[in-house]
């Protein structure tokens, strides 16, 4: 390494060494006497500048910064899931534990149990050759997740010495190979990985399969595809946490990863307190032991913040390259960006828009880009789902985060204040969202969810269009100067709206609906308006259709049917039919 190296500058996060050629660009240091965290972000002639991961206060000009001669990583091995860490794969219990309540500065502890045996099952044998990313043991990480230890990337060769199944910890050798040149490498139960580097990957695969959210509006109406990535922009309290929140519950992805990058300390422990209580509804055991929690809160270092997602997406290509399905919450991606911005005008940088660095789009691809449904290098499938919050500045869509985030998704789920405020959740506008998944998996919807679900769809999405073009007249000169049939659209819209799209989390039928239920709701709503359409059509005015209560008894269907009494939903067709006699015959 040569001389050794000291703090020039300060500048918050930002420190300068002047004069070095000891380190290299996106090299991880230790900085000052407390050996802080930091990672080299710009290399000069006379300067290197570091971005420090933890409090610089207290931090003097002379104190010593020494290099690791490798980039930040993150450790992958069993342990990551049912734990809380922060944005540098810190354990927050087990920080906790040593420090007290408040993470004192340079304090760290291991990211995964250094002392815990894990029950190892070996799959390989000696003189078996192993390629990179096959896998070589396994061991139950917890009671729903099955850990498949893979061989790190870059190495290959024969299987020559393998210990027999039992109880190892994370760092202990259970499998070495010999390579190509003579080389001995020793596998444990661990490796590291650069958080800033995509795994690598056999070869991408295409986005033919949903993800299952069980919320209507979603599953529906903007359908987002099992590797494919999603924005949730929304103001203050329109429910972009809410939304994450169910999706994470209810979506049937096998890992969740939660990123609660620069939110609330009291929203994180929200998050923290409802998934130890959940109970997972696919395996009867609670919710946290397929979910990994990263807790970067706004009162955390803001450089930290910037790592967080990183450090969130490393994690998740982790466990998809096992083999699994994993979804991401990012909450909120603003706020990495203003984390950004922070560091971006500390490095004396030419800002952008609303003073943005300039690279901020390269970065958002950068983190949506490593979305998808790959082939892993042992032959198996996974999938890395990203749904990234967004919270522009007084709900407005057209600042640089949201807007940027709009060309790296092909999924929008637009969050609406007044929807919101008039307590309709999830508060996802009909008119300001799209998704451009439907060419992918319109063929699966038909299959798997009824054959008429694409047409069901497209006529709901219509009355929708619809409406919004008649409410503007509405709004004008009022309701009553409008024909029946238009009045009829307006009536069976608010049925949509009031008894589909909108969902009550608190309801135990309601908070998730499976698409068997989905399907046969907007065959009845549709059903009706067909029916109501006619009688409309022999003169039977719309009051005495709406008196009937008909309209009612459709909107109370999501409560009224049990998600496990499906067959109950048929009889609806048949009050309906029964309905419409009567008033024919009043």
């Amino acid at each position: 390494m040569g001389e050794k190296d000291y703090i020039y500058g300060i500048n918050g996060p930002v420190v300068t060494v002047k004069n070095t050629k000891s380190f290299s660009m996106m090299e991880m240091v230790y900085v000052g006497n407390q050996r802080l965290v930091g990672e080299v972000i710009r290399v000069s002639e006379e300067f290197t500048t570091i971005q420090v991961y933890e409090e610089t206060t207290g931090l003097k000009p002379g104190q010593l910064v020494v290099g690791t001669g490798g980039p930040l990583e993150v450790c992958l091995g069993p342990g990551i899931a049912d734990r809380i860490f922060d944005g540098i794969e810190r354990p927050l219990k087990a920080i906790e534990a040593k420090f007290g309540s408040f993470i004192a500065r340079g304090g760290s502890a291991a990211p995964l149990d250094q002392d815990l045996l894990w029950d190892v099952t070996m799959q390989v044998k000696e003189g078996d050759s192993l390629s990179e990313g096959q896998i070589y043991a396994i061991c139950p990480e917890t009671s729903v997740v099955t850990h498949k230890c893979i061989v790190p990337f870059g190495v290959n060769g024969k299987v020559i010495k393998i210990k027999p199944n039992g109880k190892y910890r994370v760092n202990d050798v259970v499998v070495s190979l010999k390579d190509s040149k003579g080389r001995v490498r020793d596998l444990t139960l661990c490796q590291y990985w650069p958080i800033r580097t995509p795994r690598k990957i056999k070869k991408r695969l295409n986005l033919k399969v949903p993800l299952i959210t069980g919320q209507r509006v979603i599953d529906t109406l903007f359908p987002i595809a099992k590797g494919g990535a999603a924005a949730v922009p929304g103001g203050f309290g329109t429910g972009k946490t809410m939304t994450q929140h169910q999706i994470a519950k209810w979506c049937d992805a096998d890992i969740i990863v939660y990123i609660g990058c620069g939110e609330r300390g009291n929203e994180m422990s929200q998050v923290v307190d409802e998934f130890k209580k959940l109970i997972d509804p696919k395996s009867g055991k609670p919710m946290t032991e397929r979910t990994v929690l990263i807790a970067n809160t706004s009162n955390m270092p803001v450089a930290a913040r910037e790592a967080s997602i990183y450090t969130g997406i490393t994690l998740a290509e982790y466990y998809r390259d096992m083999g699994y399905h994993v979804a991401i919450m990012a909450d909120s991606t603003s706020r990495w960006a203003e984390a950004l911005r922070e560091i971006s005008g500390r490095l004396e940088e030419m800002p952008a828009e609303e003073g943005f660095p300039s690279y901020l789009p390269s970065r958002l691809s950068e983190f949506y880009e490593r979305a998808g449904r790959v082939e892993t290098l042992g032959g198996g499938e996974g999938s890395v789902t990203i749904i990234g919050a967004v919270s522009p500045q007084g709900s407005d869509f057209s600042e640089p985060v949201t807007q940027n985030t709009k060309r790296f998704t092909r999924c929008f789920w637009a969050l609406d204040k007044s929807l919101a405020y008039s307590r309709h959740y999830p508060a996802i506008n009909w008119m300001a969202s799209y998704s451009e998944y439907f060419s992918d998996l319109d063929s699966w919807f038909s299959k798997n969810a009824g054959e008429s679900f694409v047409r069901y769809r497209k006529k709901i999405s219509t009355i929708l269009y619809e409406e919004d073009k008649l409410m503007e007249i509405v709004k004008l000169v009022g309701a009553d100067v409008l024909p029946d049939d238009q009045k009829l659209i307006i009536e069976i819209a608010k049925v949509i709206r009031t008894g589909f799209l909108q969902q009550n989390a608190f309801h135990k039928d309601d908070t998730f609906v499976p698409m068997e239920k989905q399907y046969k709701m907007m065959k009845i709503i549709l059903y009706l308006y067909k029916k109501a359409k006619q009688l409309i059509s022999v003169s039977i005015p719309i009051s005495k259709i709406t008196k009937s209560g008909i309209f009612e008894k459709v909107i109370k269907i999501k409560y009224d049917v049990a998600n496990d009494e499906r067959d109950k939903l048929d009889n609806y067709i048949k009050d309906i039919d029964l309905e419409i006699d009567k008033i024919i015959k009043r």
